[in-house]
């Protein structure tokens, strides 16, 4: 698998799956639906926004292909809620270096990100479109992924070192060659 480019922009882990393996659960949804981040209706880049669970699961298994990607981030200690947020927009920063190559190399694709979009202080959710939908990652738990089942599916570390946090992306491509 030749994704050089995917580590020059600070991806540590990755591997390729197949679409039809995503483990969507309910569960997962579920979780997003008791709003406990707090974007629950609030974000381009979460539910409802983004559909129904079945419509998500539709959305991805139109791609023939996936990549699954992490990177960790230091934490002061297990506890440290700053240094987690600011992991997050590190991340979110690391699938705004990925999003060129992934445009020039892929006609088409869906790119998906942990935790839900932060660009914007308050996102135009429901009431004006999104500011910035090319940079629009949706939430992979949103989409009513388990990422702990697709980590291990994958075969990444979902938990990293002590005092870290890792984050988990997905690219879903339209083509089987990298």
């Amino acid at each position: 698998m030749h994704l050089d480019w995917m580590t020059a922009a600070g991806v540590q882990h990755y591997s390729t799956i197949d679409p039809q393996d995503i483990p969507f659960e309910p569960e997962i949804r579920r979780i997003c639906e008791g709003n406990t981040c707090r974007h629950y209706g609030k974000s381009w880049a979460c539910p409802p926004a983004v559909g129904t669970l079945a419509e998500c699961r539709a959305q991805c298994l139109r791609f023939p292909a996936a990549v699954v990607f992490c990177t960790s981030y230091p934490l002061e200690d297990s506890f440290d809620y700053e240094g987690m947020r600011a992991g997050h927009r590190a991340f979110q920063q690391l699938c705004d270096r990925l999003y060129e190559p992934i445009h020039a190399r892929y006609p088409r694709f869906l790119l998906l990100s942990n935790e839900g979009c932060i660009r914007c202080p308050v996102c135009t959710y429901p009431d004006a479109p999104c500011r910035m939908p090319q940079r629009l990652f949706p939430s992979i738990e949103g989409y009513g992924i388990h990422v702990g089942k697709l980590a291990a599916l994958a075969h990444l570390p979902y938990v990293g070192r002590p005092n870290t946090v890792t984050y988990f992306g997905m690219l879903l491509h339209d083509t089987r060659q990298l």
